[in-house]
C-alpha cells in the first residue's frame, strides 16, 4: 500500500482522550490497565493511523501566513465539498447554495431539532443508538422514542417499518433522526431499506435527519447510498449531515457540513444555528477539509477501507471461532464492532460490568455497550493496526473470555 496503516503510533501526550482519558469519565470511558499491559484504545470513535499527509501539508501551508483573522469559506472548500460527493457518492446535482457549515454533526441535529420542533416533542430513532444522538437529543429537551432494528434470520440488523410508523403516529412525531450507515450496528442500508422508512416519514410528514458521517468508510465492497437520492420526496425531506472527520480522524479539528436541497429547511436550520453563535467554522479546519479531499485522500481513503475490511473480517471469524456464546452482526461500514454477549454472561454467572473490566484489566480498552441500548454488548473500536487487533484478541482469548 502507499500510504501507512501499520505503524503502531503513541497517542500518550498528544491529546487522546482514546489513551489519556482512561479512568478519567467513570461510567463513560475504561479503566486504565493494570501493570504490566499496555493500550489497545478500542472505545471511543476515532483512529490510530496517521491521516493522510495532505491534511497536515494544507494546514501548515496555511499556518505559515502569520494572520488568522476573520474570513469567508473559499471557493475551494464548496468545490472540494461538490466533487467529494460526486465522485463518493454519485451527486451530481449539487450546488454550494445547499452547502453550510455546522460545528459537528450533533450540531447539525440539534438546530434541525430546534428548528422544527419544541421542548418535550418526540423524536424516533433507532435502536441501538449512537450516545451522542441520545445525549443531544436529550439535553435540548426533546423525548427519544425508539424503534428497535431487528436481526434477521441471517444475523443482519433490519428496521421494522411497521414498528416506525406506529410509534411516529402514537407520538405525534414530525422529526426523525436517522443514521445512514448506521452506528453501532454497521448496516450500510440498501435502496429498498431506505425507500420504505422513506415512504413511512413521507406518509407522517417527518422532517428527517440524516448523519451520514460514516458515508465513506465502507467495508468489503459495500456502496453508500445517500437518503436525499432516493426520491424527489427524499431530496427536499431530508437534512443531509457529513464531515470528513470520521474518515481522516479530524474530530479534534471540529468541522461538518450539511446538504440540505430544500430552502425552507436550509433558511428555517440555517436561522436557529447562527442565533447562539457557536456555528462558525475555523480557518484551519477548513484547509483540513481541502486538504483531505485533494486526490490522495480519494486513495487514501481506498486504502483505508481495504484495511479495515481485513480487520473486522479477522476480529468476526476470531469471535466465531473462539468466543462461544458471543454473537456479532458483521458490519458493512463504520469500524465498530457492537458484539452481544448475552448467551456468554449466562453460561459463566457474569454480568457486563465484569466482563467489560477483565478487559480494560490487560488493556483491551473497550466500551460498554449499554449507554447505545446494548444491555449486553460491548462496542470495539477496531480501527487500528492489524497487529494491534491480533494483539487485543489474543488477550481477550487468554484473559477474559477463555480465561
Amino acid at each position: 500500500m502507499k500510504y501507512d496503516f501499520t505503524s503502531i503510533m503513541d497517542r500518550c501526550g498528544k491529546d487522546a482522550i482514546a489513551v489519556d482519558g482512561l479512568g478519567s469519565r467513570p461510567g463513560f470511558a475504561p479503566d486504565p490497565p493494570k501493570e504490566g499491559f499496555d493500550i489497545i484504545p478500542m472505545w471511543v470513535a476515532d483512529m490510530n493511523f496517521p491521516t493522510v499527509p495532505t491534511i497536515p501539508e494544507a494546514m501548515i501551508e496555511r499556518a505559515k501566513h502569520p494572520a488568522y483573522g476573520y474570513f469567508d469559506a473559499s471557493d475551494a472548500y464548496y468545490e472540494s465539498i461538490i466533487q467529494w460527493q460526486k465522485v463518493r457518492n454519485g451527486v451530481t446535482d449539487l450546488t454550494r447554495e445547499c452547502i453550510g457549515y455546522e460545528n459537528g454533526v450533533l450540531g447539525g441535529v440539534v438546530s434541525t431539532l430546534d428548528a422544527f420542533s419544541a421542548p418535550g416533542d418526540a423524536v424516533l430513532l433507532h435502536s441501538p443508538t449512537y450516545i451522542g444522538f441520545t445525549m443531544g437529543i436529550g439535553n435540548c429537551g426533546r423525548k427519544i422514542v425508539h424503534s428497535p432494528l431487528k436481526l434477521d434470520e441471517n444475523g443482519v440488523w433490519r428496521m421494522d417499518y411497521e414498528d416506525m410508523d406506529a410509534k411516529i403516529k402514537a407520538n405525534k412525531i414530525h422529526v426523525a433522526v436517522f443514521c445512514n450507515p448506521h452506528n453501532p450496528c454497521g448496516r450500510v442500508w440498501e435502496r429498498w431499506e431506505l425507500e420504505k422508512a422513506m415512504e413511512v416519514y413521507k406518509n407522517n410528514d417527518c422532517v428527517v435527519i440524516s448523519d451520514e458521517i460514516w458515508s465513506d468508510i465502507l467495508l468489503n465492497g459495500h456502496k453508500h447510498i445517500p437518503l436525499q437520492s432516493i426520491s424527489e420526496d427524499a431530496k427536499y425531506r431530508t437534512v443531509g449531515l457529513y464531515a470528513p472527520s470520521k474518515t481522516f480522524n479530524l474530530a479534534g479539528l471540529v468541522g461538518s457540513y450539511h446538504i440540505i436541497y430544500n430552502k425552507y429547511l436550509r433558511e428555517r436550520i440555517v436561522a436557529q444555528s447562527t442565533k447562539p453563535h457557536y456555528n462558525e467554522m475555523n480557518v484551519m479546519s477548513m484547509h483540513a477539509l481541502i486538504g483531505a479531499y485533494k486526490p490522495e485522500g480519494y486513495e487514501w481513503t481506498d486504502e483505508l477501507c481495504q484495511v479495515l475490511s481485513e480487520n473486522v473480517n479477522y476480529a468476526c471469524e476470531y469471535i466465531a471461532e473462539h468466543f462461544k456464546g458471543v454473537k456479532v452482526s458483521k458490519p458493512e461500514g463504520t469500524y465498530m464492532l457492537f458484539v452481544d454477549c448475552e448467551e456468554w454472561l449466562k453460561e459463566h454467572g457474569k454480568t457486563i460490568e465484569e466482563l467489560e473490566k477483565a478487559g480494560w484489566d490487560v488493556g483491551v480498552a473497550w466500551q460498554d455497550g449499554k449507554m447505545f441500548h446494548g444491555p449486553s454488548s460491548i462496542r470495539i473500536n477496531l480501527a487500528l493496526p492489524l497487529s494491534r487487533v491480533k494483539e487485543a484478541f489474543e488477550r481477550m482469548d487468554k484473559y477474559v473470555f477463555n480465561a
